[in-house]
């Protein structure tokens, strides 16, 4: 009989009736206080459609939150929207081997379980008194419950039971990890057949992944609704991202230098300018200077990037234009590589691995078209 896992993040354990359901008790470390409510914290399928099943006849809409932990302001803003639209909130936690290129940072990428779950309860006690939805769910499945048939395989061309959404999925992102969006639709399909939310919640930061979910719905006639919420940044204009945790003082400072390549090509559209040349010239401009400044630097002093593409793209498509069409708007985005340190002063605080992996950051901006 499958498992419901019922924590409770500041309270005594409490076992909720679930018919034919055993709960059972993971570690958890949090302080006990009176008076808090626990999340569910599924594994397995069965049990959470069993939950499901009872909040659909009781009137419930859920809203989904698909994340891989390591949780930030965006993921929790994504919460806050889905408690302001549904009932209840499902938030998933699974980092999705397939996703990862055979030779990306699968092994490292950060784990924050403890963290995570404080935060979201947390949140939920600022949403206990707002009169909207709640925080109750967590579904945190085991890789041999996403993946029940055969092992997560993440080569090409691969063998196991895939989502493919060409060609969006070739494009920008695409180019440079090629598996990547075939983990990302296959991973969403198998959340969204489990938890069947009314809605679900991803953030603009990642812009092609929420192109290609919005068109899996539509083309597979997915029984939910995409919600877009807008990205989060820190003060300086870096957009947060669970890797930024790999990015050290020096790196870090570097690193806004994606967003400030694409606001200088948003003021070139903002003065009028239209024409793709015109625009991703000051883009390009702006990343090359650092680029060149950075080279000018000792190596105990400097932190070398590489752009791997800066592209204006029809927002529908994602397919390249030459001039942007002022009925439909379009979308700058872009991708840089951190590149390891090459050499590291002593006491300077370094990131996650010590600075020493490349660390991938994408960034974009939607030109909205002209309001009616």
């Amino acid at each position: 009989m499958a498992s419901t896992i019922l924590r409770c993040v500041a309270a005594p354990r409490i076992t909720l009736p679930i018919p034919n359901v055993r709960a059972v008790s993971l570690p958890f470390h949090e302080p006990v206080r009176q008076h808090a409510r626990a999340f569910h914290i599924f594994r397995d399928v069965p049990a959470l459609r069993a939950y499901r099943r009872e909040l659909l006849v009781n009137g419930k809409s859920v809203g989904l939150v698909p994340t891989m932990g390591a949780l930030h302001e965006g993921h929790l803003s994504l919460a806050r929207q889905a408690a302001s639209e549904n009932s209840e909130v499902f938030v998933s936690i699974y980092v999705n081997p397939t996703q990862f290129g055979v030779n990306e940072d699968l092994a490292s990428y950060p784990k924050t379980w403890d963290t995570d779950i404080a935060m979201l309860k947390e949140l939920d006690e600022e949403l206990k008194s707002s009169g909207q939805g709640r925080i109750t769910t967590i579904f945190a499945p085991t890789t041999k419950t996403m993946y029940p048939t055969l092992p997560p395989d993440s080569t090409i061309p691969g063998t196991g039971s895939f989502v493919t959404i060409t060609p969006l999925a070739n494009l920008l992102e695409g180019k440079s990890r090629p598996v990547f969006f075939r983990g990302v639709a296959t991973v969403c399909m198998k959340f969204f057949n489990t938890v069947e939310p009314e809605r679900v919640y991803f953030g603009q930061k990642d812009v092609q992944q929420t192109v290609i979910i919005k068109r899996m719905v539509r083309d597979f006639h997915l029984n939910t609704e995409v919600r877009v919420g807008a990205t989060k940044r820190e003060p300086d204009g870096l957009a947060m991202s669970s890797r930024n945790v790999y990015l050290g003082e020096r790196r870090r400072r570097v690193g806004i230098v994606l967003s400030q390549a694409l606001r200088a090509a948003e003021a070139a559209h903002n003065m009028g300018k239209r024409d793709r040349d015109d625009m991703l010239a000051l883009a390009w401009d702006v990343a090359n200077r650092m680029s060149m400044e950075q080279d000018e630097l000792p190596e105990t002093e400097r932190a070398r990037f590489e752009v791997d593409y800066i592209s204006l793209a029809d927002p529908d498509t994602l397919e390249e234009v030459q001039t942007v069409d002022e009925s439909k708007g379009a979308v700058l985005s872009g991708a840089i590589k951190m590149m390891p340190l090459e050499a590291v002063r002593d006491g300077e605080k370094l990131g996650m691995g010590g600075d020493q992996g490349p660390v991938r950051l994408i960034d974009n901006i939607i030109l909205e078209p002209p309001k009616a």
